[in-house]
């Protein structure tokens, strides 16, 4: 695992002075990207590189993720919230013709320009510049021959912030400004993790105001019906701004980022607004027959085969997403519909992943939260250093729940002041402290 991270944050893939992942390689030395930057991306590696930052303790991995959501705030957000889908490959250079990764490239004599002859000399062997470049006669900036050695010197960001404000200077790839329900909930899950595990509590108002942003702008009630519908994508200068009706994957994205907006806010609006969202994704795209979830609403223009989002590719399929979700949002409830609906799409795939086990692995996630149980903590009262606690530990299996009390059994004849402790619902004595509540997690 941490070769592949390593390799990964050295490469060219990797935006050395402005953070954030180009799509993919276009060698096999992972040194030249395509130098396009999408939003799906930047959520999925922030979700890895979060989680591989505590588990390995690594300083390096913490330093990604913190670029990574620096670039995401400040080069793809919305100004109310909404996050942007992508950024191309191509930009301009300063006579109006248009270059694949122009933006991010330097020449030894651009870079003393604006260094000192000593920064100059650093900046050459930190990010192996040379005069012959390594991409069309420039320099992609790179650590490959560093490979894991990420945290940079005071020195070196000296030099990273100068080449990052020359660099600004130039014309900006190309923005996708559409903002699309799936990837932005996709993120927000992200924010959400990242912020519990590297205390980062901004990176959770990021999420937050995210999500009130999809509430407000992506859910569109009809004027006949009076029925709320989720459209799939949104432009701020579309007539109307929010176009097309949601997929599975949408709705599936929403159910997981509301029910952990809901877990680490406190807040049992967000928990209300997913168990909404997961109504209508389990009343308008299930297959009541054969079980598991239509890619379309039952209510939409149909194809002659109406089909279904197996396979977890570049994105994690509709599937299992939702049996993802659709678990966590019944285990924090204790609505065993929920459950039973995630139930359902893990027998739906009992007969195929054996077979290619490697298209499933968001699926066998799930499996795994299956396998190994749930663990329930509740934190009653005033007590933010039990919650803090929890939230700091790498728990896959575990759901959280503090501040205001929802329609759960978890809440259920609970005295305030303590954390409970709960596996599959069987709780232990309450628990006062911090180290209580670290043995019994353990």
């Amino acid at each position: 695992i941490t070769t592949t991270l390593d390799a990964m944050a050295s490469g060219g893939i990797y935006d050395h002075i402005g953070g954030g992942f180009s799509r993919y390689s276009v060698d096999e030395k992972w040194l030249v990207p395509h130098f396009e930057k999408m939003l799906y991306d930047q959520a999925l590696l922030l979700r890895v590189y979060s989680h591989a930052a505590v588990v390995f303790e690594s300083e390096n991995y913490r330093q990604i993720c913190e670029e990574i959501v620096d670039y995401v705030v400040r080069d793809l957000r919305d100004l109310e919230g909404g996050f942007f889908s992508a950024e191309d490959a191509d930009s301009l250079d300063q006579h109006g013709h248009s270059h694949e990764g122009h933006f991010y490239v330097f020449s030894p004599d651009e870079l003393r320009e604006i260094l000192s002859k000593d920064q100059f000399d650093i900046a050459l062997e930190y990010y192996e510049i040379s005069e012959s470049g390594n991409f069309e006669g420039k320099n992609i900036p790179t650590r490959l021959s560093s490979r894991g050695d990420l945290k940079r010197p005071p020195e070196v960001e000296v030099i990273r912030q100068k080449i990052f404000a020359e660099r600004n200077k130039r014309h900006r790839p190309l923005l996708d400004d559409k903002v699309l329900t799936e990837w932005n909930a996709m993120m927000s899950v992200s924010l959400i993790e990242a912020s519990n595990l590297l205390n980062r509590p901004d990176w959770l108002e990021f999420a937050e105001t995210n999500c009130e942003f999809l509430y407000r702008e992506l859910r569109v009630e009809d004027s006949l019906s009076g029925l709320a519908k989720w459209m799939r994508s949104w432009q701020r200068d579309g007539k109307p701004k929010a176009r097309h009706r949601a997929l599975a994957c949408d709705l599936a994205h929403l159910v997981d980022a509301f029910t952990r907006l809901g877990e680490s806010s406190g807040k049992a609006i967000w928990v209300s607004r997913a168990i909404e969202v997961a109504e209508q994704l389990t009343n308008d795209y299930w297959d009541v027959n054969n079980g598991g979830l239509f890619t379309v609403a039952t209510d939409t223009e149909q194809l002659i085969v109406r089909q279904k989002d197996l396979l977890d590719n570049a994105t994690p399929s509709a599937n299992s997403t939702a049996a993802i979700a659709l678990h966590r949002l019944g285990t924090l409830t204790g609505n065993q519909k929920f459950t039973q609906y995630a139930d359902s799409i893990l027998r739906l795939f009992t007969r195929i992943v054996a077979a290619s086990p490697s298209a499933f692995g968001n699926l066998l996630h799930c499996v795994y939260l299956k396998q190994k149980g749930s663990i329930e903590v509740v934190v009653t009262g005033d007590r933010p250093e039990l919650v803090e606690t929890v939230k700091r530990l790498w728990l896959p299996t575990a759901v959280l729940a503090f501040g205001q009390p929802f329609d759960s059994p978890l809440w259920r004849d609970r005295r305030p002041g303590f954390a409970y402790v709960c596996r599959d619902y069987a709780c232990n004595s309450p628990i006062t402290t911090v180290q209580q509540l670290h043995e019994a997690l353990a």
